[in-house]
């Protein structure tokens, strides 16, 4: 039995995507474990590409079969829609199936999610206002829809019905806005559970099974650690815990099945919306990096805040995720630069040098960022396939990286291709 977990390190959009496609052409499943269609996992075939926010990126060459677990928020108009437009370019999906405890985004999370972020006053997250944080709290409230209450009309009809009464209220007399018809959204969702009833199983315990029967089992997280609910940016971070610990609780698999754990990072940091990042450069040569990086969100198409490498908050990432195998991507973007400087430590408000990261999201703003200066290079590095072809300064950078996590860097990808990656040893 191989069990692989791929993560984020940062913010998001690492390329997280790309490497659970590479992966997944020698997996027997492929699983998502959290979050929504809030994601948005880029893969790239030949001359298509494919911006997946529900479907797990294995979608496309899953030798078995793609799962979305327990932990994901499912919103399933989201899905239907990702099915046919992956159906429309003549691929199958017949192999996609949805946890029976998975619980649905209603189209009064969204709403709430809306009004909140555009509320004047209020304190933005910078949330991409598809409902994720709503419906995760409707879970944790023990009030929320699963996607096996749209197989149970009577069931369905008490829960709309109570949860409306709530919402209907906070909207009118709050927000001040119109409130949402029961009638629309019961029909709409009866119709929904009909017509996805084929694909609502048990996944838990087949995903227990597979375990059982040695098959190879890939686990597929959204967004990233330093916006996990727990670890990350506080409160700028997402509705659940993206590390390799939310595995267990979003698929319903013990943390003792858990082998191979890879963790993904950008040669260079970015984010998206709101929040600290002490190693932004917001400049012309943080614009630069946005440019040749294509750094624009898949999932709103807002412009990604660019800055160096933070070495402090990527051991942070690797510690609680206990990360044993590490991924760099996008790392042809950085040629040309003739110095790279890495972020080895913080200087905090009070002089003070350290080398670990701050559960304190006020003090962060302020922290300073202490940079070591490496060398670039010039070579173009896009059709480098193994380590020796990499310029020396990018070795050396790869090493720089490696010696201070104390992890070894097994992929290294220099495109956005399936192809354009440097495999230093066989996981599979």
């Amino acid at each position: 039995m191989s069990t692989y977990v791929v993560v984020g390190l940062q913010y998001g959009d690492e390329g997280k995507g790309k490497i659970t496609d590479v992966l997944s052409a020698k997996s027997d499943y492929v699983v998502r474990f959290q979050g929504g269609d809030n994601a948005g996992h880029t893969v790239y075939v030949g001359e298509d590409k494919f911006v997946l926010h529900l479907l797990p990126s294995g979608v496309l060459q899953c030798r078995g079969k793609c799962i979305i677990a327990n932990g994901v928020v499912v919103n399933p108009k989201a899905f239907i829609k990702e099915i046919e437009q992956i159906e429309a370019k003549g691929y199958k999906t017949d192999h996609v199936f949805i946890s029976r405890r998975a619980h649905v985004i209603m189209p009064y999370h969204i709403m709430l999610d809306t009004y909140r972020e555009e509320e004047k006053g209020g304190t933005q997250i910078g949330t991409t206002k598809k409902g994720i944080g709503p419906c995760y709290e409707d879970k944790i409230a023990r009030v929320g829809i699963r996607m096996i209450d749209l197989l149970n009309p009577e069931v369905l009809k008490e829960k709309i019905e109570k949860n409306l009464k709530i919402k209907n209220n906070l909207f009118e007399k709050y927000f001040e806005k119109p409130a949402m018809s029961f009638d629309e959204i019961y029909n709409e969702f009866l119709e929904i559970g009909k017509r996805l009833q084929d694909r609502i199983v048990d996944t838990e315990l087949e995903l227990n099974e597979a375990i059982r029967d040695n098959k190879n089992i890939l686990f597929e997280g959204a967004q990233a650690l330093m916006l996990d609910i727990d670890f990350g940016t506080y409160p700028y971070v997402t509705s659940s815990s993206p590390s390799t610990g939310g595995v267990c609780t979003g698929a319903g698999v013990p943390p003792t099945a858990l082998q191979n754990l890879i963790g993904v990072s950008k040669a260079y940091t970015t984010r998206v919306g709101h929040g600290p990042f002490p190693t932004e450069l917001d400049n012309e040569l943080g614009e630069t990096i946005r440019k040749i990086g294509h750094e624009y969100g898949a999932t709103t198409g807002r412009p990604r805040r660019t800055g160096w490498l933070d070495l402090v908050s990527l051991k942070h990432a690797c510690m609680i995720n206990g990360i044993n195998n590490l991924v760099i991507t996008k790392l042809d973007v950085l040629t040309g630069l003739g110095t790279i400087k890495v972020a080895t430590h913080y200087k905090t408000e009070d002089g003070k040098i350290i080398d670990y990261f701050t559960s304190s999201t006020t003090k962060l703003y302020n922290y300073e960022p202490i940079y070591a200066d490496l060398e670039g290079w010039t070579e173009d590095i896009t059709q480098a396939r193994t380590f020796d072809e990499l310029p020396e300064n990018a070795k050396k950078y790869i090493a720089f990286i490696e010696e201070y996590l104390g992890i070894n860097v097994y992929l290294v990808s220099v495109g956005p291709e399936r192809s354009q990656n440097i495999i230093r040893k066989e996981l599979f």
